[in-house]
């Protein structure tokens, strides 16, 4: 992922965008020159063996410029509807079992740096899963033209989740809905196993027998023990309007890597509300 950290001044808020597992922020400085910055993987998922679990991220710099930055955790979790959420405190927590190596570095030009992640579970620590957003945060200083000094307040955040004990993840769609904010049909999938997943749906809208639409979400990360509404995204623009009525939504959800991929098929029934303004765009 290659983002675009700038300039601002010191102790502006930060703002939040998550994209999949991707967690980055970024502040607007006029006239400052952007440096260009890539992290990976965005998410990584394994597990303890004895205890201990370990992970890699690479920081690579292609500007011109060092890249300084220092590297922290936080517990995180992902809402039903607003998504990511960053958490003062969670039963899941990673944070205290986690160690980085090293804590701060410098990044040359063309140069790319690896950051160890260390994870060592206390023998009496109870089987499930663990997790935090491991933030790699600017550290750059600059003057701008007025002399004042600016920090680049970019940070680009990893999910590392580590599975303690045998646990799976466990998907079932609950129910389909209109989403009158969004105008947009969502699926509600919830996740009763004691891991999180990554979860893809595809899917085909029918009314009675006639097939409507057909689609694909990319996958959406599902907490462990929680739920998710999932916006379903179409396929091709421009398409005609929703009517109000009944109609029926198949499909399957599937989640896990190529070499432990799971599904599980799904349908239900949705109404469009009366009086209610579709568009599959």
């Amino acid at each position: 992922m290659l983002f675009k950290p700038t300039l601002v001044p010191r102790l502006s808020h930060t703002a939040l965008r998550l994209s999949g597992w991707l967690l980055s922020a970024a502040f607007l400085f006029g006239g400052v020159a952007q440096a260009q910055v890539s992290i990976s993987p965005l998410v990584i998922e394994t597990e303890a063996k004895r205890g201990q679990a370990q992970g890699i991220i690479t920081v690579s710099n292609s500007s011109n410029e060092p890249f300084r930055a220092r590297v922290y955790a936080e517990p995180f979790t992902y809402s039903r509807d607003a998504g990511f959420q960053a958490l003062t405190s969670s039963p899941n927590d990673l944070t205290p079992y986690l160690q980085f190596s090293p804590r701060e570095l410098v990044v040359p030009p063309g140069v790319t740096r690896r950051v160890r992640l260390i994870t060592r579970f206390p023998p009496s620590l109870a089987e499930g899963e663990y997790r935090a957003v491991v933030f790699t945060e600017n550290l750059n200083e600059a003057i701008d033209s007025r002399g004042n000094n600016v920090a680049i307040a970019t940070r680009v955040g990893v999910t590392f989740y580590v599975r303690q004990g045998d646990i799976s993840p466990s998907l079932v769609v609950e129910n389909a809905s209109w989403n009158s904010e969004k105008k947009q049909i969502q699926l509600l999938v919830s996740n009763m196993g004691q891991a999180s997943a990554r979860s893809a749906v595809n899917w085909t809208l029918k009314q009675g027998e006639t097939v409507v639409q057909t689609g694909n979400t990319d996958p959406t990360p599902i907490i462990s023990q929680s739920d998710r509404n999932i916006l379903l995204n179409y396929s091709t623009p421009n398409q005609p309007a929703l009517s109000p009525g009944e109609y029926q939504l198949t499909g399957e959800l599937a989640w896990g890597d190529e070499n432990n991929k799971s599904t599980q098929p799904f349908t239900v029934n949705l109404t469009i509300p009366t009086g209610t303004t579709t568009s599959l765009e």
